[in-house]
């Protein structure tokens, strides 16, 4: 591993590192208005939701790295605490990137952009008509977290009205992504699609309590084909398979096959964990337990 000190590194450096492990980020496409309503439109991927009772989504245009100087963004949210943020998707992405041009004070940046602004209901800058979520909101408090280049400005916003495009919605209400097509920051130039092949699911142990991988086998958790991954699969199963559902899978028939074949110890068990490493790569965590479980 490589160990940096962020006195010796720098702000410019840190402030890369972060762009390249603190990811994907979500991006807050912000729309503010100044004292005489000219608007603001602006992406910032030091954005997320942390809390909901009361609504809290934060939000931070940091001092540039060239000269400390602030953000248009910040300096309307200090004079009109409101703003308007809005979700980007993949069909916009291009244009959002447009909009984070540092374009001279006063300039459309929805006109720069070539996005429709709609009028919001209860804060005064405008809605991106393209994004599929759009949350008016109230500035609550900006917290300055220092006053050298890079320093973070949070801004700390409560929801007034959710906006959300009725064609991303399941029928239960909820968001699918794959109608949202939302994208992530990554570092320099990259973004990551949050829809497609970039998908995967991940039980969560909310409503039962997982065994954990102490509890598996020692010839399961110390074996060299097995990954972390497989393993914490494993390891958040309630119980392991009994004796009568190890009988009764289909692992014994795999087995006689793989004894056919009259293998090296070392061969044999190479193939057992690896059959058993594509079960779990297809969520089949019963099957393979009962697998390595036979022998």
């Amino acid at each position: 591993m490589k160990t940096l000190d962020p006195e010796q590194i720098g702000s410019g450096k840190l402030h890369q590192f972060f762009l390249g492990s603190i990811a994907p980020r979500p991006i807050a496409f912000v729309s503010t208005v100044d004292a005489n309503g000219n608007p603001n439109l602006s992406p910032f991927s030091f954005f997320n939701a942390f809390g909901v009772n009361p609504s809290t989504l934060i939000f931070s245009p940091n001092r540039r790295n060239r000269d400390s100087s602030f953000k248009h963004t910040y300096l309307n949210v200090k004079t009109v605490p409101e703003a308007v943020i809005n979700i980007v998707s993949f069909d916009m992405v291009q244009q959002v990137s447009l909009a984070s041009t540092e374009y001279p004070e006063g300039v459309n940046e929805f006109v720069k952009a070539g996005l429709t602004a709609l009028p919001s209901e209860k804060v005064r800058p405008f809605r991106v008509a393209e994004s599929p979520v759009q949350y008016e909101c109230r500035v609550r408090e900006v917290i300055e977290t220092g006053d050298g280049p890079g320093s973070g400005n949070l801004v700390v916003c409560e929801v007034l009205l959710v906006h959300v495009r009725e064609d991303i919605l399941d029928e239960n209400g909820m968001i699918l992504p794959e109608k949202a097509r939302l994208v992530g920051r990554m570092g320099g130039d990259y973004y990551v699609k949050a829809f497609g092949d970039s998908l995967f699911s991940v039980a969560k142990p909310l409503t039962r309590r997982g065994i954990g991988i102490d509890a598996l086998p020692d010839y399961i958790k110390n074996s060299p084909y097995l990954c972390g991954n497989h393993l914490g699969m494993m390891g958040n199963v309630e119980a392991l398979p009994t004796e009568q559902e190890i009988t009764d899978s289909e692992a014994n028939d795999f087995l006689e096959k793989l004894y056919q074949q009259h293998l090296p110890a070392a061969e044999f068990q190479k193939r057992l964990h690896l059959s058993a490493a594509e079960l779990l790569e297809n969520e089949q965590v019963h099957q393979a337990l009962c697998l390595l479980m036979a022998t």
